[in-house]
Formats: C-alpha cells, structure tokens, sequence
C-alpha cells in the first residue's frame, strides 16, 4: 500500500506474501492484476483526447462505433454520449445472463473487443441514458472509442495520453515481467485460497464473480477498459499525485477539477448512502450518511482482485492499497481499518 500527500508520494510499504505457498514475500514492485482500477485510467485518457480537442463528451458513441446503438426495453433507441460513460448512467450493465458469452474483463475469453460489443448491443439497456446509475461495461465502450481515435489498440491510447507521460512504465494490459506478479487468492471458509483457472465465488450483494488469473496472459483477449490492467502501487500513487497537483501533464486544472467533481448532482445517493459518481469514482457527498473518515468531495473506487484507492482533494491525502485477495482485500474489517488510520485524523 502507498500513502501520497500534497502530490509527493509519503509512504510505500509491502507485507505478506506475494505466494503464500512458496512463502514469497510480497515486494513493493509487485505487479497486480488491477480489474477496476483500470476505470480511472480510460477516464483519464478520454478526458485528456477532449483536453486535446480529439473529442467531446456530449458526442454520440455511436459518433464512433457506428453500431454501438442498444435498445430500451420498448424498442426505443436512445443517444448514450461518452459523459453517459464516464459516469455509468448510459443504462449499460454488468449482468447479460441472456448471453452468457458476454465477458466483462475479467474472465478469459478469445473474443475480440467489437464483437463482444456487438454482443452487447444486442441486450436491452436496464434504461433511459442520463435516468440512473448503474457500474457496468461502459468503461470497456470508452477504451474502444478511444482505440477508434488512437490505436489501434486501446493501449495505444492510454499509453499516450496517460501511462507514458506520467512514467507508468509497469502499467499495461500484459505483464511484463510474470515473476513480478501477485499470486491471486479468494476468500474461503476459513482463509485465503488459491485461485482456480476459472475461479468463480459470489460478492456480498449475491451476484457471482467469476475471475481467470490466466486471461493476463492470453494476448487474444480483448483489452478490457474496465478490468484489464496490470499495475502496481507506485505507478498507481503516480495517478493520484498527478490529481492532486492539479492535472499535469494529463489535464489542465479546470478539467481535472471536473473530473473528481459530482457529475450526478440529480441523482443524490445514486452509489450509496451519501455518494455520487464523479468521472473517476464514487464522491463522497456527505460523509456522515455514508459513514466515511474522510471529506466532502473524496474520490474512491476498488478492483475486484482486493484494491481500493481513495483521494481526499480537502485534505490533499490519497491512499492506494492493492492485495492478492479478493475480496477481503478491498472491502470489509481489513479497508475499514486502512482507511480510518490514514483518513481518521483528518475527518471533517
């Protein structure tokens, strides 16, 4: 886990174990499959292409995927913009039981990113773009827009307008030094467990997960905007003091004020008691409702494999933490405790 405060890194430490049965000890340049993580990354890089004039966020998708035009329960086809997508109000999901060949990142596949969105498209939207809010493929839409305008390949992009002007050379969607990287556990009924190939368990709200340590691996799978990363916490602390500095090199000030801001003020407790969504995370709107330790205004989000990471804009303090967990790695006793000895001090 990494500490960054007023946009210098304060605190990197490693514990535990990278392989528990090899007794491998965990290292600071572990690298992690990031599943979520990658969210932010994509959000970034479409807002630095419409920081550039590549774009904007009021386009139609279909301004670029041509065949990206899903339905509404009645037939209706509604205009879902790049804004709809950066804050998951475009009536996309997570959840197309009807197609089961419909993978979200996360689980291995040989299916390029088109025809999974062309799978997609297909499936009705849960409704009206711009209505509601709902965590869903969208972020995986946006890295092919931004492939469509950069890539060919969705790593094109972001490695131009994100990873590569910030140093985040062990940033990819391939590991680029296996031995490097993190063995994946699950919870089990008394401890971590060693993930299977797939691994499939369920989260607390019932819906099942399932994971594939090997898709990292797989270089016919399709880069997945939403869950596809390989990462690590030093390159990810670049990420949050870039947002606490104010933007640069990635964005002007204005933009990246934007980008941490509630962009769902007519949807109130749309992520929970007291949360909203930004174009990056969940933003705190009232700490107190949403049982939080830190301020108005403080971005937050996780990765499936046990990660979470949270900025304080008031207090100038993030906190990037990443595990070989899932999930009591990103939620439950162990992140309540992390955040309340990094955040509690500076509760307001």
């Amino acid at each position: 886990m990494g500490v960054a405060v007023a946009g210098a890194i304060a605190h990197v430490r490693a514990a535990g174990y990278c392989d528990r049965e090899a007794l491998k000890p965990m290292s600071s340049s572990a690298l992690f499959r990031g599943a979520s993580l990658t969210k932010p990354i994509v959000a970034l890089t479409v807002l630095a292409m419409r920081d550039h004039g590549c774009l904007s966020l009021d386009d139609a998708v279909s301004s670029y995927l041509p065949f990206f035009k899903p339905a509404l329960p009645n037939g209706g086809v509604p205009v879902i913009t790049l804004r709809h997508l950066l804050t998951h109000s475009s009536g996309l999901g997570y959840d197309y039981p009807q197609d089961p060949d419909i993978t979200t990142g996360m689980s291995d596949t040989n299916a390029d990113l088109k025809s999974t969105l062309e799978r997609i498209v297909d499936q009705p939207l849960h409704f009206r773009p711009g209505t509601g809010w709902k965590y869903s493929v969208a972020s995986d839409v946006l890295g092919a827009v931004a492939a469509v305008i950069e890539g060919p390949a969705v790593e094109d992009a972001i490695r131009k307008y994100v990873t590569g002007p910030l140093g985040m050379e062990d940033t990819s969607f391939s590991a680029r030094d296996p031995s490097r990287l993190a063995i994946p556990y699950a919870d089990g009924p008394s401890g971590p467990v060693r993930m299977g190939e797939p691994h499939m368990m369920r989260d607390r709200d019932g819906d099942t997960l399932i994971f594939s340590p090997r898709r990292v691996f797989n270089h016919r799978a399709f880069q997945s905007g939403g869950s596809g990363i390989v990462t690590t916490v030093p390159d990810y602390l670049k990420l949050m003091t870039c947002i606490q500095s104010g933007g640069a090199p990635l964005l002007g000030g204005q933009s990246m004020r934007a980008a941490i801001g509630n962009q769902l003020t007519h949807l109130p407790n749309c992520v929970g008691p007291g949360g909203s969504f930004s174009f990056l995370g969940k933003v705190t709107t009232d700490p107190q409702r949403g049982n939080a330790y830190w301020s108005t205004g403080t971005n937050s989000w996780g990765g499936a494999y046990g990660h979470v990471w949270a900025l304080d804009p008031h207090k100038d303090v993030a906190i990037v933490s990443m595990t070989n967990t899932a999930l009591f790695g990103g939620e439950g006793r162990f992140i309540r405790e992390l955040f309340e000895a990094t955040f509690m001090e500076t509760r307001r």
